[in-house]
């Protein structure tokens, strides 16, 4: 049986943006042709399953050749081979370093070395996340990591610079960056409730007041290394603990600065001299190498 089809030529390159994201999350061309069958994609294009399969097929072997432009996010708008509109551009590189909540939380602090990768498999089972998502996502961390690691300038417009994403994904970037170096402690199960999004924050705290460019914006890997002299200094805050008059003002100020902004105001300011002895004990500590990767578990434990 023959089958009649209209066919145009254009130099536009058409991206289709839900087949797009079914390759980034890992699905083979039979298991996306599966998926787009679920979602009527026969029926939108009044189309019969060979077409249907040679149009993803399509598509993906797209985004394998885009690929390597990806890895340097500013070729893709130099490059002639592939007449991309703008906004596809963006979406395509956005999309392409987005990055799984889940899959960061359980990587995070690890060293990005190919014995870290070896764990994928384990990773992709207890996640759910495809092991080819995986890679693609942990491979992102690795090539960000090595660009912005040794850079000159704040982290996350570091980030946004050489590879072209919204801050918001670049300011989860910089965290991923910042626990790689630091190599912080995150995978013990006494912190096992705690998400991406809270080491997120945490990172953004500490690279903007604990680093070296937290200091002096002219030093290098200003964003990326703790200042040790800072972390040197904090054992001067002893004298807190043991002068009642100077813990009083702090008490004073530090309750002054929460009021109203906090939800456990009440509970911090009646067990401040806890809470402050406990903090500043651990800060005291903090100019041992293990002692700084153990900060959050401290925390936990202690604070």
């Amino acid at each position: 049986m023959s089958m009649e089809l209209d066919v145009f030529v254009g130099n536009t390159t058409i991206i289709y943006e839900e087949v797009y994201q079914l390759w980034l999350d890992g699905y083979s061309v039979n298991d996306a042709v599966k998926m787009r069958k679920e979602n009527g994609a026969l029926s939108e294009c009044e189309a019969s399953d060979d077409v249907l399969q040679s149009d993803t097929m399509d598509q993906y072997r797209t985004f394998q050749m885009c690929e390597r432009l990806l890895y340097s996010p500013s070729k893709l708008a130099n490059q002639l081979l592939f007449q991309i509109p703008a906004h596809s551009q963006t979406m395509l590189i956005e999309r392409y370093y987005e990055f799984d909540h889940n899959f960061a939380r359980e990587v995070l602090g690890k060293k990005l070395s190919k014995g870290t990768k070896k764990e994928l498999d384990d990773i992709s089972l207890k996640t759910g996340i495809a092991l080819r998502s995986c890679r693609r996502q942990f491979d992102n961390f690795r090539r960000v990591f090595k660009v912005v690691e040794e850079q000159r300038g704040p982290l996350v417009e570091n980030v946004q610079h050489h590879f072209l994403l919204s801050e918001s994904l670049a300011k989860d970037y910089a965290a991923v960056v910042f626990f790689a170096n630091s190599r912080f402690e995150t995978g013990k199960r006494k912190l096992q409730y705690l998400s991406f999004q809270d080491f997120a924050f945490c990172a953004g705290q500490l690279i903007s007041y604990w680093t070296v460019g937290a200091v002096d914006n002219m030093m290098e890997d200003m964003d990326v290394d703790l200042e040790k002299e800072f972390l040197h200094d904090l054992k001067e805050l002893k004298v807190l603990v043991n002068d009642k008059d100077l813990l009083d003002q702090h008490k004073s100020l530090v309750c002054f600065q929460l009021r109203e902004k906090i939800r456990v105001f009440t509970e911090m300011e009646a067990n401040f001299k806890n809470l402050s002895r406990a903090l500043i004990n651990i800060a005291t500590k903090l100019i041992n190498t293990k002692d700084v990767r153990d900060l959050f578990i401290d925390l936990v434990e202690k604070g």
